[in-house]
């Protein structure tokens, strides 16, 4: 079932602090608690009721994948055999650790992946000795990224 912001009691400092926290996971309590007026101690406990509810899970790092040697990210829709096969393919595409996003979808895919490689070759491996042999996979689709425009948070409460 599905949570929504009012069900779980998030006011608007409670979003607040999402949205500065996803701009930038590296402010301290104390410095965010400065912005919004309250203290970081109170930062510090709404966070970790936020930890405790789910919506807050964890914080990334933001690395530029082109200069650590990755330099081809493509799309992959994928075409099951039956849609009853989702988790058992799903499981096995998560054991492929180029693939770092995978949605079920609407549309003419029953999934759509994103994939993260080093080079053509790598792209080449993945997509024929791994993605091909998965049971439930009839076909797939390939689409390489040729720029990233933007990649930006949703901007929660407003």
């Amino acid at each position: 079932m599905e949570k929504s912001a009012a069900k779980l009691n998030l006011d608007k400092l409670d979003l607040d602090i999402i949205l500065h926290m996803m701009e930038n996971a590296e402010i301290s309590y104390a410095d965010l608690g400065k912005k919004l007026f309250v203290s970081g101690g109170t930062i510090h406990v709404r966070i970790k009721k936020l930890q405790e509810a789910g919506v807050v899970k964890g914080t990334k790092l933001s690395a530029d994948l082109k200069l650590l040697g990755y330099d081809v990210i493509a799309f992959i829709g994928i075409y099951l055999k039956e849609s009853s096969l989702y988790d058992t393919v799903a499981k096995e595409l998560q054991k492929i650790p180029e693939i770092v996003r995978l949605n079920y979808t609407t549309g003419n895919y029953s999934m759509f992946a994103e994939i993260v490689c080093k080079d053509i070759s790598q792209l080449r491996h993945v997509l024929h000795d791994q993605l091909q042999k998965i049971k439930g996979i009839e076909r797939t689709e390939t689409f390489i990224s040729l720029e990233e425009s933007f990649s930006r948070n949703v901007r929660v409460g407003t």
